[in-house]
């Protein structure tokens, strides 16, 4: 029933295969890529004919994961998959870019290109996957393409280079790069490496360009089996004759235009050109629209030949500089007072407001994805409203556009950011673009570096960033440093470089023709550091390392670690525990699996408060320590005093004051703040407390003064008392004399009255306040017997 293709070759050690004529065959083109156990289904239509006045391609490729593929029902209230997510976007760009120059000048039918994860296996990614499927099913479909391209992912470690890696190798690596290329050249590269040379990046594009040969050749024989016919396309007006007029009607304007150093002048001047050939072929727009259109677009050429011509001829640049010279840069740092860290950066006509904002654990950005529920600490939020190159237009959500630039910038600060250990917060890095004129995610690096030191995140360097053009014509090239906008439209490549002194965090290019080859890669990487270490310097002006402190609006957070047994104890039953410590102290408490606890709070009072009172549930009290407490009950014979957090303690009345002591309330009351020494604790964990040999001020301990104990009228001691058996000695106080029967009908005494009865069983202490029960007379007037455990 089904005519079924599959070609199958082994790929980096695992056997990657494509398949055609089963599924969706009513697409233009359409196949099932699989490497392991990851399938990948891509289907590719496009429209037969071309809207009317319609004068740009629109390709339009969407990736999208099934939650199925990994055997899960997406989370939150929506249980289908919805708009696409942040990776699905940077996804389907990243399998845009190559694939949109290898279609003809002048093909202008819309193409729709579907890739759909179907099964992930958590070990092979379907990204990679995805842009091979996707440049099968182009070939097979016979649209127009001048493919196809082939793929890889490089991992670098121990200097060897990895090809396809694992999620868990790239972790343990040094580079994450992927690249897209055709049999002759390199069509696109992406990466994030930890601060790599140049020569190992370039030998990583050229390790990755030749990997991609072999799926090359295997969509080539899968099209040999199972192609559709080519188009065939229409060729268009011969147009050479309205180019002659153009140039002799605009020419000049243009070549002017193109000579004003500021960018309003430029445009206003290269404007009103185009009008001026368009009001000149009016009488064609009515005649032949088709051929009218075509002559618009003759403009874009001549303007291209004009400044393309320049710089090869003459090394002269739009703006007047030659190819290497980077624009004036300023940048100043602690721009918003109130931002946590800010910085304003500025390189030519191209600026940024970049500001960094700390939060604590729960600020992290979750992300339900494939591989399940994951949290992000660093996230960086590019933001291009429409005024920062003087237009109308959309202001609102971020589009794809600026969801990459964004992950871009993201890439190249993320290898020198500190990990969560060392500094453990959450960190947002937002770049709002005032001005722009060229690479806008360049300055959003340096901006975004700057910002993050400013906020006093412990960065490993500073990072810089720079923008390369290319202009190619046949075997003549320059590479461009620091491109403007117009040398962007007009030009052939965008190569983008940021890294430290050291080396290379991120490098992302994009060709615009049939590929680049290593020898301008090479030139253009040479170029590109000269570029970086010059930014970096103007850079460190403004702030040359991190500060040392964190600003004044930023959140605190305290890490400690406690042995895991003890982590119910702080949780409490239901979490009773730890939101009580969360309401009274007003700090924030995160804790792990590992005992891990995070405090974090903008006063340091309060993260203190908590601290303590954690420390308090969980440590024990050191006889002879002396503590900060809270009298929390006040009894007839003491107050009750809580002390390091969840520990409960009494100060007798006699260990209140060296003087007599009344009553309790006449020196405490509920609720103050007091200063006691541990004298005791018993095999209970009962504890006794003293106030009197501590001062209340400062907390420094004090000498006993109390006078030593007199003897009693009447004898030595307490005279003949007789053998008090197994109740004498430690339970001293009112029990030890002739207590006489129990009150009949009464109820018996709560045992909560009995005090705090372990510490005076081993000293020998009364348990029932002063003076009860015993018929020895009245006690000396500072230290009673059964208050000292002076028996004899």
């Amino acid at each position: 029933m089904f005519d079924t293709q599959k070609v199958s070759i082994e790929w980096g050690g695992k056997t990657l295969t494509l398949e055609t004529g089963k599924v969706a065959r009513q697409a233009d083109g359409a196949v099932i890529a699989t490497l392991g156990e990851t399938v990948v289904l891509c289907a590719v239509t496009a429209a037969k004919g071309v809207k009317e006045g319609q004068d740009f391609f629109p390709l339009t490729v969407h990736y999208q994961e099934k939650f199925s593929s990994a055997g899960r029902i997406p989370g939150g209230f929506f249980k289908r998959e919805r708009g696409a997510t942040e990776r699905e976007t940077l996804v389907s760009r990243l399998i845009d870019r190559p694939i949109r120059p290898l279609f003809p000048e002048g093909f202008y039918n819309e193409i729709n290109c579907i890739a759909q994860v179907m099964s992930y296996d958590g070990e092979n990614e379907p990204d990679l996957l995805a842009m091979v499927a996707a440049s099968a099913a182009m070939t097979l479909s016979g649209v127009p393409f001048m493919g196809p391209i082939g793929a890889a992912r490089v991992g670098y470690k121990d200097g060897e280079y990895q090809l396809n890696p694992s999620d868990a190798e790239i972790a343990t690596g040094e580079l994450d790069l992927m690249v897209a290329a055709t049999q002759d050249a390199v069509m696109m590269v992406e990466s994030e490496a930890k601060e790599l040379s140049e020569d190992v990046m370039l030998g990583a594009v050229m390790f990755a360009h030749k990997a991609s040969q072999q799926v090359i050749d295997a969509i080539i024989q899968l099209a040999e089996k199972s192609a559709k016919e080519p188009w065939e396309l229409k060729s268009g007006a011969d147009l050479s004759a309205h180019k002659n007029k153009l140039r002799e009607l605009i020419g000049a304007d243009l070549a002017a235009a193109y000579k004003l150093t500021n960018k309003a002048e430029r445009q206003t001047a290269v404007n009103e050109a185009r009008t001026k050939a368009r009001d000149a072929f009016e009488t064609l727009k009515h005649e032949n629209p088709a051929e009218y259109l075509g002559t618009l677009k003759l403009v874009k050429k001549l303007e291209a030949e004009i400044v393309r011509g320049q710089i090869l001829n003459e090394g002269v640049r739009i703006d007047g500089r030659d190819t290497k010279t980077v624009r004036p840069i300023e940048a100043e740092v602690h721009f918003l007072p109130r931002a946590h860290g800010s910085a304003l950066f500025t390189r030519g006509e191209t600026q940024t407001i970049a500001t960094t904002t700390l939060g604590t654990k729960d600020a992290e950005q979750m992300i339900d994805g494939l591989n399940g529920l994951s949290y992000q600490n660093f996230m960086l939020h590019y933001n291009f409203p429409p005024y920062s190159v003087g237009e109308v237009g959309r202001f609102g959500a971020p589009g794809r556009r600026e969801i990459g630039h964004g992950k871009l910038a993201w890439r190249a600060l993320h290898p020198v950011l500190p990990t969560k250990e060392e500094f453990p917060y959450t960190i947002r890095v937002t770049s709002d673009i005032t001005e722009s004129n060229g690479s806008s995610s360049m300055a959003t690096v340096c901006g975004g570096s700057l910002s993050l030191m400013d906020a006093g995140v412990p960065l490993k360097r500073p990072v810089s960033g720079i923008a390369m053009g290319l202009i190619l014509e046949g075997e003549k090239f320059a590479v461009l440093s620091d491109i403007l906008g117009d040398e962007d439209h007009l030009g052939d490549m965008d190569f983008k470089v940021a890294g430290t002194s050291e080396g290379i965090t991120s490098l992302q290019m994009d060709i615009k023709i049939a590929g680049i080859t290593e020898e301008i890669m090479r030139v253009a990487l040479a170029q590109a550091h000269e570029g970086r270490a010059h930014i970096l310097g103007e850079m460190a002006k403004a702030l040359g390392e991190t500060r040392n402190e964190l600003s004044a609006h930023a959140p605190r957070i305290e890490t400690f670690t406690i042995d895991k047994s003890k982590i119910r104890e702080v949780i409490g039953t239901g979490g009773k525990v730890i939101r009580e410590i969360v309401a009274t102290t007003g700090a924030k408490v995160d804790i792990d699996d590992e005992g891990v606890i995070k405090v974090s709070s903008s006063d340091p009072a309060q993260i203190e408060a908590a601290v303590n009172w954690i420390k308090g549930l969980v440590e024990e009290a050191e006889v002879g320590k002396i503590y900060n407490g809270k009298v929390v009950n006040i009894v007839d014979f003491g107050a009750f005093v809580n002390f390091m957090g969840g520990k409960d303690g009494l100060v007798h009345v006699s260990e209140m004051k060296n003087e007599r002591v009344e009553k309790p309330t006449d020196v405490v009351s509920e609720g103050q703040d007091v200063k006691v020494k541990v004298l005791e604790i018993d095999p209970r964990g009962k504890v006794r407390l003293s106030m009197r040999v501590v001062d209340q001020e400062t907390g420094a301990e004090l000498e006993d003064s109390r006078p030593a104990r007199q003897p009693r009228e009447g004898g030595e001691g307490r005279g003949d008392r007789g053998p008090r058996g197994d109740r004498g000695g430690d339970r001293g106080g009112d029990r030890g004399g002739d207590r006489g029967p129990r009150r009949e009908g009464g109820p018996r005494r709560d045992r909560g009255d009995r005090g705090d009865r372990g510490p005076r069983r081993e000293s020998g202490q009364g348990g029932q306040g002063n003076g009860g029960g015993n018929d020895d007379g009245p006690a000396p007037e500072f230290a009673p017997a059964f208050l000292t455990g002076d028996r004899d």
